[in-house]
């Protein structure tokens, strides 16, 4: 799966640039406030508006402080798959209940230096694992190999039936990244710059799934 984010489109022309990356199986939100990640980007209005214009399913990354609050909000946007990151979460259980009642998957983000091991319990609870390969807040930023041993644990967790997580990674993907990252054992492949700075986003879609299934 590949999912184009619109961090790196222009926030002027968000339905253009939702229509740019046809073919794409969710379109990534990164919404942040300013106080969990140094960087302030949109909302929930924002997300509701983008909801009306676009049939590409939304995934929003929610780094922000007190998700038990917001993430259900989203949800309820019709927002097909809402992550909140572990560190900010003060009942982790609860928001992917919510999420879950009001018609989302749950999804549960660590960052880089975030170890995996003692979250497994709670992935239980969860449908989508995203794994930070930059750290969280901007786009265009360096991959990270190292975070891929938490995904090879991750992948192994759900080859041997202890989870049954979709494993997304979000952080540098690009033509050179995306080959390892798939053959870790991600699912889902969230692409900023990659995507956007292309001349054509559509065949960029096309062509790193080209790559991640070639692994």
């Amino acid at each position: 799966m590949i999912a184009p984010s619109i961090l790196s489109a222009d926030f002027a022309r968000l339905a253009d640039e939702a229509a740019a990356v046809r073919g794409a199986d969710w379109l990534h939100v990164d919404v942040m406030d300013g106080h969990f990640v140094p960087n302030l980007t949109i909302g929930l209005p924002v997300v509701e508006a983008l909801a009306r214009v676009t049939g590409i399913p939304l995934d929003c990354h929610l780094m922000i402080d007190d998700p038990d609050t917001w993430a259900v909000r989203y949800a309820e946007a019709g927002v097909h798959n809402v992550t909140v990151h572990v560190e900010a979460a003060a009942d982790p259980v609860m928001i992917a209940k919510n999420l879950r009642a009001a018609g989302a998957r749950a999804g549960l983000s660590v960052k880089p230096g975030t170890p995996l091991e003692p979250y497994v319990e709670l992935l239980r609870h969860y449908d989508t694992l995203l794994v930070m390969s930059v750290e969280p807040g901007f786009g265009g930023q360096k991959f990270l190999p190292e975070v891929l041993e938490k995904v090879r644990t991750a992948r192994r967790l759900v080859d041997r039936g202890e989870l049954s997580v979709l494993v997304e990674i979000d952080g540098g993907i690009n033509e050179d990244t995306i080959g390892q990252a798939a053959e870790a054992g991600v699912d889902c492949f969230v692409a900023g710059s990659a995507v956007y700075g292309a001349h054509d986003p559509a065949a960029m879609v096309a062509e790193l799934r080209k790559l991640a299934t070639s692994n």
